[in-house]
Parts: structure tokens; C-alpha cells; sequence
């Protein structure tokens, strides 16, 4: 959420900022609430003040017998107790509606993030590893997943329909596997403190990290008023929620394995074969919570952690900055890791890794202190996929793939997979 105090000290360079994001002028109709707002909080001020004097008034004039004045006074009292009572109710209302209103706008970009209206203004800023050559049409993870008998879209369909999927066998294994690679490296290699969570959430935690309120739809909620949370974001962030944290304990790095549920609202005919998009799926999250300071350099270091993990595993990547128009509401600067992938002759996103500013920390109300009894800030946030599960398996089948169907594996799993170096088209491993 915004800073107002900032709205008011600056509304062009506000509007500036949102027209960057696609969005139309905001500061005005906002100050003007908030100037609403501001007049009724005085007025009510001003009135409970003349109701306190008029009340201190009416014992001395009852005292001097001058009924008139007594009566006079008595009802100015109870004319002004009701005057702060609407002026109260009247602020608490403009109070909602500018919460309202600042709640549904996405935080502000970074000077240096590109303009853009979309993903075609994004810039690629580095690549690692070469992509594979093979002397035969590179297959798509599905097309390989069935064949071996390992991945089943007809029996998921059966169950919950579409977007879902059934592994077994050695895909199932394989992506046990990798999780817990990826979320081991996190936490010996990274420096991360393993956090499990609950997957299902109040209002409060979605509204946290910037889900709610306006991207309900995107998410799925339980006829008692839960949420199954899109990502862990939303539980690893809101660990800090409502605190006020020493300056030492700073910054606080939190990495979890989650089962991740989306709608996938607006997403109607995109990647609806395979498991790209998925209303279910596996994710090991990211998230620092850092002093304001740090959150620039913090961006760099979580970016580099998932990077790292596709190293080990070989997997080719690029790293890619997002434009102003392709950022997520919370955002302030994005990275996107992309990997290749050979059977869609493309790169395909497997992480975003984002800095939010103070802008999840104003409406988690996340603070610190640099020293006791200091002025309480509010801290700086970030979050990363290290890495989407699922993709992560899309990415070593396919860049994996020999001619015969069968899956060369990423030497650094072998461990975790009892020595296993392949997976035959048969779909067992060896």
C-alpha cells in the first residue's frame, strides 16, 4: 500500500508513476478523499472541544440558579455529542473509502525498471549454458511423460478435470526429488530457514502480499472463508505481520515447500497441453525480509539462489528484467528466469524473483526498530520461486530427451534417485 503522506507531498510525480504502469491519474480523486477526511477529523475535534467547555459550563450555571443558561448549555451538550458522532462515522467512512482505493493500486516501478506495456518491452540481461542439439525432433515433456507411462492427464481429468495431472513411477520420484534439492540447497547452501505453513489463509494474509482485494478471482476460496494460497509468498511474508522486529534479526531469509492452487483466470486457451499451467502445482518459495537499505542488493543475492539451482542441475537459462507493464501488482522491480525449452523451441518463465519496497510491509504492518525505543520503520520485502516445481521438471525431460524416449538425468540428482543416471522409455529408472 502507498504512503499518503508521499500522495501529498508529491500527486504529480505520483500519477507520473502510475502512467507508467498503464494506469490513469489517481492522485487527485485520492487527496480529495483524503481532504474530506482530514476536515472531518478537525470538525469532530473542534466540536467535542466546545461540547467538553459547554459541559464544564453547565454545573456553574445550574450552581448560580440561572435555569435558562442551565437549559441552554444542557441541550448545546447533547447537540454537539451528536455532531462529533457523525463527524466521527463521516471520517471512519472516508477513512474506508480511501483504504479501499489505495488497496487496489499496484506499487510504483523503480527508475531503471524499462517501460513497457507488456512482455515485448522486457530486456534480457544475461544467459547461461548452451542449449541442447539433437539429431532428432526434440519431443514436448508431455509427449515424453505419456509414452513412458509416467504421466497421466486422462486420469487426472477423470478426477478434477482440466489442468491437473497424475505422475508415478519415476516422474514422481523425480519430482520429490527435486524439491528436495532445490529446498536443501536452500537451506545449506543459501542460507534460508526451512518454514512449513498452511496452505489455506485468512483475508487478511492474502491482503498482505497484495492478492486481495483486487485479484480475488485469481485465487480459490473455501465456502468458510478460507484461501488456498496461490504461492507462499502469502504465508512465508505474513510470518512478520503486525511486528515490529530488532534491527539485528535483520535480514530474515525464509525458503518453503507448498502445494500452490490458481484459477488461472483469463489464461483460456494458453499452454492447455501439458503441465505448464496448472490449477495445482509445487512450488519451493523465497522470501527476505530485509532492512530498506539491503533490499536492492537482496534482489541480486535471491536472484543469483535460484540461478544456482538451475546451474547444478544444467539447465540453460536467461534472466530477464520486466517491464513496467508485465510486473505483478506488488512488484517494484522484477527478474524472470527463464529456461529453455526444446520441445516448445522456446524460453519459458520457471522464476520471478521481486522487490516490493515497503509496499506489502504497509499493509502487513512489518516494522523494525534500528535501536530500542527507536522510531519503528517499516522493512522491505521479497520474493522468488526457487524454482516451480513442475517447470523444473518440464525443463530437465526436455533438455534431457534421447532419441529413444528415455530421460538423461542432472548428475546432481543421482543421489536422491539411488543412484539413477536415466530414466528408459519404459519410464523406470537406471
Amino acid at each position: 500500500m502507498h504512503d499518503i503522506r508521499l500522495i501529498r507531498e508529491d500527486p504529480e510525480a505520483f500519477d507520473a508513476q502510475l502512467a507508467r504502469r498503464g494506469l490513469d491519474p489517481m492522485a487527485g480523486k485520492i487527496l480529495l478523499i483524503d481532504g474530506e477526511r482530514r476536515e472531518k477529523i478537525t470538525a469532530a475535534e473542534a466540536a467535542l472541544a466546545e461540547r467538553n467547555t459547554a459541559s464544564k459550563a453547565v454545573g456553574q450555571a445550574r450552581a448560580s440558579g440561572d435555569e435558562a443558561e442551565f437549559e441552554r448549555l444542557r441541550a448545546l451538550v447533547a447537540e454537539k455529542k451528536d455532531e462529533v458522532a457523525r463527524l466521527e462515522e463521516e471520517a471512519r467512512e472516508r477513512d474506508r473509502q480511501l483504504t479501499e482505493m489505495l488497496l487496489e493500486i499496484p506499487n510504483l516501478p523503480l527508475d531503471e525498471v524499462p517501460d513497457g506495456a507488456d512482455e515485448t518491452a522486457n530486456v534480457e540481461l544475461s544467459r547461461w549454458g548452451d542449449r541442447p542439439e539433437f539429431s532428432f525432433t526434440p519431443k514436448e515433456h508431455y509427449e515424453l511423460g505419456e509414452a513412458m507411462g509416467c504421466m497421466d492427464f486422462e486420469a487426472a481429468g477423470r478426477l478434477s478435470g482440466s489442468r491437473f495431472v497424475v505422475l508415478n513411477g519415476a516422474l514422481a520420484r523425480l519430482h520429490r526429488a527435486l524439491a528436495q534439492f532445490m529446498l536443501d540447497t536452500n537451506v545449506d547452501e543459501n542460507g534460508m530457514t526451512e518454514v512449513w505453513t498452511p496452505v489455506l489463509v485468512r483475508d487478511e494474509a492474502m491482503i498482505g502480499t497484495g492478492q486481495l482485494p483486487k485479484f480475488a478471482e485469481d485465487s480459490y476460496r473455501t465456502t468458510n472463508g478460507w484461501w488456498l494460497i496461490p504461492t507462499a509468498e502469502v504465508t512465508l511474508s505474513n510470518l512478520v505481520a503486525d511486528q515490529i522486529l530488532d534491527f539485528d534479526t535483520l535480514p530474515r531469509r525464509y525458503t518453503g515447500w507448498t502445494q500452490c492452487f490458481r484459477s488461472e483466470a483469463g489464461s483460456a486457451g494458453k499452454d492447455t497441453r501439458g503441465m505448464l499451467r496448472q490449477h495445482q502445482f509445487e512450488k519451493v518459495e523465497m522470501v527476505s525480509i530485509t532492512r530498506p537499505e539491503e533490499s536492492l542488493a537482496e534482489l541480486e543475492r535471491m536472484t543469483r539462489c535460484a540461478e544456482g539451482i538451475l546451474e547444478k542441475l544444467g539447465i540453460p537459462y536467461r534472466r530477464v528484467v520486466l517491464s513496467t507493464g508485465d510486473m505483478g501488482f506488488s512488484a517494484r522491480r522484477t527478474h524472470d528466469i527463464e529456461v529453455w525449452l526444446p520441445g516448445q523451441d522456446n524460453w519459458r518463465e520457471i522464476s520471478s524473483c521481486s522487490v516490493c519496497g515497503d509496499f506489502q510491509a504497509r499493509r502487513m504492518n512489518a516494522r523494525f526498530r534500528r535501536e530500542p525505543g527507536g522510531r519503528p520503520e517499516f522493512v522491505h520485502t521479497l520474493n522468488g520461486s526457487g524454482l516451480a516445481v513442475g517447470r523444473t521438471l518440464i525443463a530437465v525431460m526436455e533438455n534431457g530427451q534421447e532419441e529413444d524416449g528415455g530421460i538423461r538425468l542432472p548428475e546432481v540428482l543421482s543421489p536422491r534417485l539411488g543412484g539413477a543416471r536415466r530414466i528408459t522409455p519404459e519410464g523406470t529408472f537406471e
